[in-house]
This record gives structure tokens, C-alpha cells and sequence, in this order.
């Protein structure tokens, strides 16, 4: 099979390798996702010979002044070519083959042969090269039945699975990860292969499994990669938190719902919705803190009073041993967790304005992605009631518009400052303070007065005069 290779770079590949003497193929994803017509910019180049020595003539060939990057470690280079508006990231190596020490992933790596290189791959639709050299240009090496296993969905090892697997467990994450991002099924020996080895990927860094992990939440169906991850047994060496989801308890007749699955249904309400990583992990973890808060009455039945508090208080233990940035982002996830009944909260009352206010003074600039939360948290499977909250949900989303528009709430800060006043009073840092500001603060979100500094200003001085405070002179 021929395959018509466009990008000019891999002309330039082939006519390098010639002058060379070696032989050059494009591998791995590229040539999968030529096949799947899914875009592509990474691009790998496997050489029978030195990867380094060929990207750095390469390089040459195509601007002297193209940075490569070189590890000699790894027997690798790369460069970014821009071209088509395009940067393009092109990978060299050297075909090579590999063998593991049973406690460490990191490889004994030798030189080798294309079918060596090959044999090394992760799955057999990752195991296809084309060649780049003259005599055999756009020639399909697919010695696996890559093409087969594409055209039927599957996702095989090109080797024993066990024997992959063990070697490489990230690889585990991977065919997880292909199986959510390509809707691809894992053979079942290849899937039984999982659950065997499902322990080593202990050995593996946190680091690595997040990665792999995150580009699941962002596939555009989730659940998918993440029951797979629970069914294999790997969930449960990573994230313990989410597997303590699953399950339903019953106590006199009554259940509450798998709190597991309503999560995952969650999550691919949002993925619907939003592309946005951190806005997937609010609605993973949102209720988080439901095993720990669960309990049974008698009269109200099952019970998670506080789940969002502790829920919220949860989510920095878990980004911190999933190496997970401690930064803005998870103050955003945080806050999502903590808020995320307020607007179910507001629908199912009178739709007050003060209520409105608040939350939107609490949720900021975030309030939008709290409403994709919320009513993607709407899973019940009675028609009527979640009609009932979705029509609930378009008035508060009304009235937000409204009241940002009139009253500015948004990020506001009261418009008297601590300065204000101490300078106001001669006074220094005190507990009236606090309270003449948090009067303030409470009487513009409620709407008895405007958000306006006039209006703060008058209070200031009624509030003062109570607290026995007078206007310096």
C-alpha cells in the first residue's frame, strides 16, 4: 500500500537519508492518524542508523538556523519546523530495540533494525512506518496488521501483552487512553493483560500517569476511558478517592444512587459543553466528598450534608499527590467544588435577587463555569423534574444577567475601603472596621442600598455613629 505523503519535510528526509546511506521512515502517530485523518504536528522519524546525525543535516538543509535539540542520552533530536502557519515538531531516533529489568521501566536500548524498532511498539496501530528513502517512498511497513486493526476499532499489542505491558506500564494508560480518545476497543487478551499487570504501574511516576490521565478528561468522551481504568484495576492504584465513589448501600428499602457513575455522566455533561481541562476536573471531583459525609435518617433517608465543604477540602490533598499544579487552577477547581449546589440551592427556592447577588459575588468571573457545573449535574432520570431545573436554571441565568448589568456585583469590592474609614475616624486597624465593611458589603448584596460610593458613604457614617465613632476634624 501506498501512502501519498504531502508535508515536504519528508522529501527532504528522504533525499538526506540517501546522500547518508541509511534508511529513514516516518512512524508511529503520524502515520495513524494519516489513516484516521485526524490532524497531526507532531511528526517521528525512525532511522536504520543515527537519528541525531540525520536531524541535524536535515536541519540544515531546510534553514542553518533551525535550533536541535539534541539528547545523546536517548539517542534522539528534534526541531520545530514552521511551515503552513504550522510549527511542526520533528523527532529523529535511531531504530533500536529494547529489554527491562523487571523493577525498573527504563530500558537496556540497543541499536536495531526497522522491525526491532517495530516490534518495541506500544499497539499495532502504532507500529506502522512508511518509507522516506527513493526507492521505497510511501511504502506501507505494517507487519502487525495495523490497517486491519484500524479499520475494526481494536487496540492490540504487537507482541505478548503481558510481556509489553510488564516492560512498560505506562503502556497500560495508554491503550486506556487510545481506547477514550479513538472510541477503540481493547482486545480482550490485550485487556487481561491489563488486569494482570495492573500493580506495576506502581513503578511508574506519578508525573507520567497524570499526563495520561488528563489527556482521558480530555477526550471527547471520558467515562469511557475512565471505566476502563476502573474495570482493569488501575483506578484504584492512582486515585482511591474516585473508586470510594462506587457502590450503592441500601437501609430499609432505600438507595441512594452509584455515585460513581452519576460523577462520570457529570463529566461527560461537561465535556459536551467545555474543551477546558480544570472545568472537567471540578466536575471529576464535585462530589468528591460524598463517601465521607454519607449518612442514613430515618425520616430523610440517605444523607450528604457538607460533601461540597469537604469536597472542596479535598481537592488540594488530591492535586498534590497527582503532581497537579497548586496554583491558581486549583483554587478555580476548589472554588467550582465548593459552590456547586448554590445555584440547585437558589433554583429550587424563590428566585430572590439577594440570592443572585451572592452568588455571584461569591463565584466571580467563574460564574459561568459554575452553571455549566450545575446543570450539567442534572441526571435524573424523571423527564419532568429535570425539565423543572433546567427552566429554573434559565431564570437564574436571567436574573445573573440582569443584576451584573444593574448592580455590577461581578468582582465587585465595597465601595468604602479600611482606609476609608481609618482615615475617616482617625482610627487605626480595629474591629469596627470589620464590621462597618461587612455592613456594607451585606447591604449592597441584599440591594438595600446601590453599589455606589455615595450610598456606602452614608451608611459608613450611620454604622460609625453607632459604634460611638466620630469624623476626625
Amino acid at each position: 500500500m501506498d501512502v501519498q505523503l504531502s508535508h515536504p519535510i519528508y522529501s527532504i528526509v528522504g533525499q538526506v537519508a540517501d546522500s547518508l546511506g541509511i534508511a529513514a521512515y516516518a512512524v508511529g502517530g503520524v502515520v495513524r492518524d494519516y489513516f484516521l485523518q485526524r490532524p497531526c504536528s507532531d511528526i517521528d522519524i525512525v532511522c536504520v542508523g543515527s537519528g541525531i546525525a540525520l536531524a541535524e543535516e536535515v536541519a540544515r538543509r531546510i534553514n542553518p538556523a533551525i535550533e536541535v535539540h539534541v539528547y545523546k542520552n536517548f539517542g534522539t533530536a528534534q526541531f520545530v519546523y514552521h511551515y503552513d502557519n504550522i510549527d511542526w515538531e520533528i523527532e529523529f531516533v535511531g531504530a533500536r530495540r529494547e529489554s527491562y529489568h523487571r523493577d525498573s521501566r527504563k530500558p537496556i536500548v540497543e541499536d536495531g533494525t526497522l522491525e526491532d524498532d517495530q516490534n518495541r511498539r506500544d499497539f499495532t496501530i502504532n507500529a506502522m512506518a512508511v518509507g522516506l528513502n527513493h526507492d521505497n517512498f510511501g511504502t506501507l511497513v505494517d507487519p502487525f496488521g495495523g490497517i486491519r486493526d484500524l479499520n475494526e476499532g481494536l487496540l492490540r499489542t504487537p507482541l505478548d501483552p503481558l510481556v509489553t505491558f510488564s516492560d512498560d506500564p505506562l503502556r497500560m494508560m495508554r491503550a486506556v487512553r487510545f481506547a477514550s480518545q479513538l472510541g477503540f476497543t481493547i482486545e480482550d487478551n490485550c485487556f487481561k493483560a491489563i488486569v494482570d499487570n495492573a500493580e506495576r504501574l506502581r513503578i511508574i511516576s506519578q508525573e507520567r500517569i497524570t499526563s495520561e490521565f488528563n489527556k482521558i478528561l480530555l477526550s471527547q468522551h471520558p467515562s469511557t476511558g475512565i471505566s476502563l481504568l476502573y474495570k482493569s484495576g488501575l483506578l484504584q492504584i492512582f486515585f482511591p478517592e474516585l473508586v470510594n465513589l462506587k457502590g450503592v448501600e441500601t437501609v430499609d428499602g432505600r438507595a441512594h444512587k452509584d455515585n460513581f457513575y452519576h460523577t462520570l455522566e457529570v463529566l461527560d455533561n461537561v465535556a459536551e459543553k467545555s474543551d477546558d481541562l480544570w472545568l472537567r476536573w471540578a466536575a471529576l471531583l464535585h462530589d468528591i466528598g460524598k463517601p465521607a459525609t454519607k449518612r442514613y435518617d430515618e425520616r430523610l433517608g440517605w444523607t450528604f450534608h457538607g460533601h461540597e465543604v469537604k469536597g472542596s477540602q479535598m481537592v488540594k490533598r488530591i492535586f498534590k499527590r497527582m503532581r497537579l499544579p497548586l496554583d491558581a487552577k486549583m483554587k478555580y477547581v476548589e472554588k467550582l467544588v465548593l459552590l456547586h449546589l448554590r445555584p440547585i440551592v437558589i433554583s429550587e427556592d424563590i428566585v430572590t435577587d439577594s440570592a443572585v447577588r451572592r452568588l455571584l459575588f461569591e463565584a466571580g468571573d467563574d460564574i459561568d463555569d459554575l452553571m455549566i457545573l450545575c446543570e450539567a449535574d442534572i441526571t435524573s432520570k424523571k423527564e419532568e423534574k429535570k425539565k423543572r431545573f433546567r427552566d429554573n436554571y434559565k431564570l437564574v441565568r436571567r436574573k445573573l444577567v440582569e443584576l451584573e448589568e444593574k448592580d455590577r456585583i461581578r468582582n465587585f469590592q465595597p465601595p468604602v475601603s479600611g482606609l476609608d474609614i481609618m482615615q475617616t475616624f482617625g482610627i487605626g486597624p480595629c474591629h469596627e472596621i470589620g464590621v462597618i465593611k461587612d455592613a456594607i458589603k451585606d447591604a449592597i448584596l441584599e440591594g438595600t442600598i446601590p453599589n455606589d460610593r455615595q450610598a456606602a458613604w452614608d451608611m459608613m457614617l450611620d454604622l460609625a455613629a453607632g459604634l460611638g465613632l466620630k469624623v476626625k476634624t
